[in-house]
């Protein structure tokens, strides 16, 4: 632990990292650069259409009943629907996984009530509205002076970026999607990081998790920062934030275990080992790149990872392990059904794009002038 914390020091000292690679690492770079975004090609070609709606498995109707809308947003809002009726989370969300033949098994199979509830509150379209002030929170952050975005055209670019990925709060369906809701938490925490005021930062990390189970990654990766940064206190914090969420799982599995019935459905599992051309494709699906053709698309789906990596230090260091872990996590477990986990991620990841053009110019730079530095 002692060595890698000396050598994220180093790490964060150098600044911009690409600045210092030797000139076979710049062309090492580019080449896997060029490879990532020849895969993502691939994976877009062959998958024009966007794919229905997520979810566990067919919704369909039993024989005889009212035919009932697909998708698991519809599903959220028939829950959400039941739950204003006067009936509580569980019995509601049982109750209608069963009706559309989803599956209750693993316990994950059904989420945790923290978003229905929170509907239960505001109302759908509350949940919409704190959405949009969540993007207000993000603009605020990324603009606040502490994260090491450079140039001003990088700021007002990361801005636009951000804004038209949070407009999606503006969907209709935006108040049922726990994975977007999550994402935009976790870009909000990852955003408003300060050493000396990490708090803020992790209270919406930890409304990420409550939000999203799928959110503990970054938790567990946050605490591997502050462990090696000697951040006690907030080495305590996060691992508090992992205490509760494995409290919550248990009360979460006893609810839905006294509910469930001995025929229920057990989900597919999570061990398709898709490939990294799912997180790819994703990308693709989920944002405004499904307008484009794969050949624009697929780059520039990959583009966002090397402006974080060019930005350096912690900042930059713990957004390119997040994401490249959750591209990982996808890769190997994600069903091609379950590409909308790639929310988690946004609009934090495509906000890298307004940081490669400088990212790019300082590889090329390193391949070819090898001798030209700055210190």
């Amino acid at each position: 632990m002692i060595l890698l914390s000396g050598w994220l020091g180093r790490w964060e000292s150098l600044g911009r990292p690409f600045l210092h690679l030797p000139r076979w690492a710049a062309v090492l770079a580019l080449g896997l650069l060029a490879a990532t975004m020849a895969l993502g090609a691939a994976a877009f070609a062959p998958q024009p259409e966007a794919p229905p709606a997520p979810a566990a498995s067919p919704a369909t109707s039993a024989p005889g009943s009212p035919a009932r809308a697909k998708g698991d947003m519809a599903l959220y809002a028939r829950i959400h629907a039941r739950m204003a009726a006067g009936e509580g989370y569980y019995t509601a969300a049982i109750a209608e996984q069963h009706a559309s033949n989803y599956p209750t098994r693993p316990v994950v199979a059904v989420r945790l009530p923290t978003l229905a509830w929170l509907q239960a509150a505001v109302g759908a379209d509350g949940v919409r509205v704190l959405a949009l002030a969540l993007v207000l929170a993000c603009l605020w952050a990324l603009n606040a002076g502490s994260a090491p975005l450079a140039s001003v055209p990088e700021r007002l670019g990361a801005s636009a970026l951000l804004a038209l990925g949070g407009g999606a709060a503006l969907s209709p369906v935006a108040g049922y999607d726990h994975d977007f809701i999550a994402g935009l938490l976790l870009t909000l925490a990852l955003l408003s990081y300060r050493p000396g005021r990490w708090w803020p930062a992790l209270l919406a990390a930890g409304a990420g998790l409550a939000v999203r189970e799928l959110a503990a990654p970054f938790v567990l990766l946050w605490l591997a920062f502050a462990l090696t940064d000697k951040r006690w206190r907030e080495a305590a914090a996060a691992t508090g934030l992992l205490v509760l969420l494995a409290i919550a799982m248990a009360l979460h599995f006893q609810a839905v275990e006294a509910l469930r019935l001995p025929g229920d459905l057990a989900s597919q599992g999570w061990s398709a080992q898709a490939g990294y051309g799912l997180p790819i494709t994703a990308l693709g699906q989920l944002t405004g790149l499904r307008f484009l053709p794969a050949s624009i698309a697929a780059p520039l789906a990959v583009l966002p990872l090397i402006g974080w990596a060019g930005l350096g230090g912690r900042f930059g260091l713990f957004a390119v392990l997040w994401f490249t872990g959750l591209a990982t996590i996808m890769a190997l477990f994600a069903r091609p059904e379950n590409y909308y986990w790639a929310e988690l991620a946004l609009p934090a990841y495509a906000i890298g794009l307004a940081f490669a053009p400088r990212a790019l110019f300082e590889l090329v730079r390193g391949a070819i002038a090898p001798t030209s530095r700055q210190t």
